[in-house]
């Protein structure tokens, strides 16, 4: 299997690779509400410009192997509930998430993080796999916990959450290494 895969399959989710046609899904599903985003590196979308906009910068970032942003959907037919991002770098892989509120205590974004994180130390070159969150967001560190990341301690003023502050923010970071 080529690394990383435009489709991946869990027990009950499927990623693929987002698309330009997953704009409205993510506009109407997440992407302009502020309780999904407010521990997020970006504003709500305005528009559906914006999350068009996005879009097309996932599609370029995947195209020049910068970062690998994957719809979780719970099958082919189905709209995204939520979004996930991999970033391959040297040898760790960085993982970032957004779900959508309607399907938050699901366990969909531990399922999803999972699924890839396992594929990521699967590879001969990564060796850590790592994702952070603000000291706030209690839900997203659980995530991390629940797929058996490792609490390693606080980044302090590691990013700018600017739903939040305007400040860079202390973060949490948890790691899964091999």
């Amino acid at each position: 299997m080529p690394f990383p895969p435009v489709r991946i399959e869990s027990s009950r989710l499927l990623l693929r690779r987002a698309q330009l046609g997953d704009a409205a899904a993510i506009f109407e599903g997440y992407g302009r509400d502020p309780e999904v985003i407010r521990y997020l590196s970006w504003h709500a979308h305005k528009s559906i410009e914006d999350t068009r906009d996005y879009l097309r910068q996932v599609k370029e970032d995947w195209d020049q192997a910068k970062s690998y942003t994957y719809a979780i959907c719970r099958d082919k037919d189905s709209p995204l509930m939520g979004m996930i991002m991999m970033r391959v770098k040297d040898e760790r892989a960085t993982f970032g998430y957004a779900m959508g509120r309607a399907h938050w205590g699901k366990g969909y974004v531990p399922e999803a993080l999972s699924t890839l994180v396992d594929l990521a130390l699967a590879q001969p070159g990564i060796w850590r796999a790592e994702a952070y969150c603000d000291v706030e967001n209690v839900s997203s560190a659980r995530v991390m916990e629940k797929v058996g990341m490792t609490y390693e301690g606080v980044l302090r003023r590691w990013t700018r959450h600017p739903n939040v502050s305007d400040a860079p923010r202390d973060c949490l970071i948890y790691s899964k290494v091999k």
